[in-house]
Parts: structure tokens; sequence; C-alpha cells
């Protein structure tokens, strides 16, 4: 399960790079100021999520709490893909994806939650 999340937060960070250059050079003049606002965003809540996914790879490796671990891992990489593709859609095509945003975004929030009780449930050695 560790090869799949750093696996996945590969991919998130290889594309959320691809995005930010696309935003620094490619959007600008093509999109609205606001549309560029919400692409920097998706790019922000993408990138700090692959680095999320790490941490899930790495604390898989080293064997704690591996259900709430995955339960994490899931709700980071379906819900950044949820959030971050229904923004980037928005910003791009002016396209809204009624409920896919606010999906990932629990989805995220359940991940981050799923790691808090990890910690609150590790029992001392």
């Amino acid at each position: 399960m560790d090869r799949l999340w750093l696996g996945l937060a590969g991919l998130l960070g290889l594309t959320g790079v691809i995005m930010a250059a696309l935003a620094a050079h490619a959007l600008p003049g093509r999109i609205t100021p606001d549309a560029l606002g919400l692409v920097h965003t998706a790019i922000e809540m993408q990138m700090w999520h692959a680095l999320a996914l790490i941490g899930c790879g790495i604390l898989t490796r080293v064997g704690a709490g591996r259900r709430r671990v995955a339960l994490a891992g899931t709700g980071f990489a379906l819900g950044t893909v949820l959030f971050c593709g229904a923004v980037y859609t928005l910003a791009l095509t002016g396209t809204e994806l009624p409920a896919i945003a606010p999906t990932g975004g629990f989805l995220v929030m359940a991940g981050w939650l799923s790691l808090a009780t990890l910690a609150a449930a590790r029992r001392p050695r």
C-alpha cells in the first residue's frame, strides 16, 4: 500500500507542477484573473495533498495504523482529484460540476480526520 500512496503522490505532484507552469506561462491573458485565482487555489490544494500522500506512504511503511492510514490516503487521493478537477474545470471551461468540489473537499477533510484519530488512538509504548 505504501507504493500506491507514494506513486499517487508522484502523479499529483507532477500534474500540480504542470498546472503551475501553465498558470504562470500559458493561462494569463487567456482566462480571467478570477479564474486564474481558482487555478492557483486548486494547485495549492493538489500540492499539499501530494505531500500528505507521501506521509501516508511513510506511515504505511512503518506500520502505523494501516486501516486509518489507508482511509486517509483514500480520502486525500479521491478528494484531491474531485475537488481540484472540479475547480480546474470551472476555471478553464466555465462549467460548474455540481456537488463534485464539495464532495472532494469532504473526502479530504475525512482524510485529515482519519490521521487525527490515528494519532489519538496510538497507545504509548
